[in-house]
């Protein structure tokens, strides 16, 4: 196989969560770029139906679904629209979570259940409805999971534990779903993102950055490229993996 098709997705449909800005766009534009047809899928429609014009944009084809990862008529509708205007899924991106930094000791149990429901239970829910199609085309699933999940940091006891729980769930699954259905993992470092940007001034990332053994940080391209390859044929023989993109951070970044 020539080079440029292990990492083609031509003939592929990918459901994307969270894409409506950030890693999700990014993630959704490159498979596009790639040959995807895509379905973007975040709660706010404006944001998601920019991300398709800008697929479409790149060349492939897109489709805009309005979808709350937490509510479950929301994910059938989401892979019911996909099936019905594309005919299959072949490729699943759980990119959708998320939580703010947090006290352990003054975060009650609804609130950690609810980082723990969206950012793991979710992206179980999904898959689980996506498998049949993703066992009929053989395809794969990629959890955004986070590089929180292994650092040992002050502030992040509920975010953290819900995306160390989503790799570990990721491995489990992969055993689960082989040998038809490959399940991986993106774990990004610290990405350059409105999500982060509300916590940013100069002199925060400025120190984050040195913090950061490549002394720069990520943006939403570098975990696109991470999930295009674990997407693509060239990832054929990887399953069970977590691709850690956080320039080169062994340690928290975090510089609270």
């Amino acid at each position: 196989m020539a080079i440029q098709d292990l990492f083609s997705l031509q003939g592929d449909v990918a459901i994307i969560t969270g894409a409506g800005r950030g890693i999700g766009r990014a993630i959704a534009i490159a498979f596009a770029q790639a040959g995807a047809s895509v379905v973007c899928a975040a709660r706010t429609q404006a944001d998601i139906d920019d991300t398709a014009r800008q697929c479409r944009q790149s060349g492939g084809s897109a489709l805009a679904v309005a979808c709350d990862v937490s509510n479950e008529e929301d994910l059938a509708k989401l892979v019911k629209a996909c099936v019905d205007e594309y005919g299959k899924i072949s490729i699943l991106v759980n990119n959708a979570g998320g939580a703010y930094p947090n006290d352990p000791l003054k975060t009650d149990a609804k609130t950690f259940n609810r980082d723990f429901n969206f950012n793991v239970t979710c992206a179980l829910s999904l898959t689980q409805l996506c498998q049949p199609q993703l066992l009929a085309n053989k395809g794969n699933v990629i959890n955004i999971t986070s590089a929180v999940a292994r650092y040992a940091q002050a502030g992040f006891s509920s975010y953290g534990t819900a995306k160390a729980a989503l790799t570990q769930l990721t491995k489990l699954l992969a055993a689960d779903f082989a040998p038809n259905i490959r399940v991986n993992g993106v774990a990004p470092g610290t990405i350059l993102t409105e999500a982060l940007g509300q916590f940013l001034n100069e002199e925060i990332q400025e120190k984050m950055t040195a913090l950061t053994p490549l002394k720069s940080l990520g943006h939403p391209d570098d975990i696109a490229a991470a999930a295009l390859y674990l997407a693509s044929p060239a990832a054929r023989w990887v399953s069970g993996k977590i691709i850690e993109v956080d320039g080169g951070a062994e340690s928290t970044t975090w510089p609270f």
